[in-house]
Parts: C-alpha cells; sequence; structure tokens
C-alpha cells in the first residue's frame, strides 16, 4: 500500500488518536471529531462536544484498551480491541468502524460483546 494514500494517512490519524485516548487523553478527541460528528451507536450523542462530555464519563474513559487489529481504506478505519476494567479482567470486545473525511472522523458506528469464558470460544476472541 502506498505510503501517502488515504488509507494509510487515516489508519495513522485513527491510531494516533487511539493510543493517546488509551493512555487518558481525552482531549485528543476535540483534534480528531468534526464538529458535526454523527454517532451511531444506540444512547450515545452526536456532536463533537456532546460526544466527548459523554464519552468522558463512560466507563471506556477509565479502561485499559488492547488493540488487537486495525483494517483501514480510504475511507474507513475499522479498530478491534479489548476493553478491561478492574471489575471485569475478561472485558468487552470491541469493533469500532470510523468514517474519516479529509482528516477528520466524521461518523462512528461499534459492535460490542462481552468476552466469555474461554472454554465458550475454542479459538478465542482475539
Amino acid at each position: 500500500m502506498n505510503e501517502n494514500s488515504k488509507a494509510v494517512r487515516n489508519k495513522e490519524l485513527v491510531l494516533h488518536g487511539f493510543t493517546r485516548f488509551a493512555a487518558g487523553d481525552i482531549d485528543v478527541l476535540r483534534t480528531l471529531l468534526a464538529k458535526d460528528f454523527v454517532e451511531h451507536s444506540p444512547g450515545n450523542p452526536s456532536g463533537r462536544e456532546a460526544f466527548i462530555a459523554y464519552i468522558a464519563e463512560s466507563p471506556v474513559a477509565r479502561a485499559r484498551l488492547d488493540l488487537k487489529r486495525v483494517v483501514a481504506d480510504d475511507e474507513h478505519v475499522v479498530m478491534h480491541y479489548r476493553m478491561t476494567t478492574d471489575d471485569d479482567p475478561r472485558g468487552i470486545a470491541v469493533a469500532d468502524i470510523w468514517r474519516v473525511v479529509d482528516g477528520e472522523i466524521v461518523e462512528h458506528w461499534d459492535v460490542v460483546q462481552p468476552v466469555p469464558e474461554d472454554s465458550q470460544v475454542p479459538h478465542g476472541m482475539f
């Protein structure tokens, strides 16, 4: 893949933001999200400032995020990771889908699933 391609730039943008967010920097979202950012997850608000305020109070802001894979194309970046907390060491499997336009994240979807006991997933969740 050409290192100057949109897919590479989008992947680098979202990966940089994920890394900073996972390290506790919630404000990085202000540099990534479009002002009129659209959120597709039930119960989560759209709009950059409303979404950031919501996320700052949500469990993900205090969780450990263990990134497993990133897939990107010219418009989307998909991140698959495990989110754990002290109260939930088995955690949650998350797949985030981010739509990027002109260097800004404009939309987000996710799929979230509790990680079951190892015996229920013989080939692993990740």
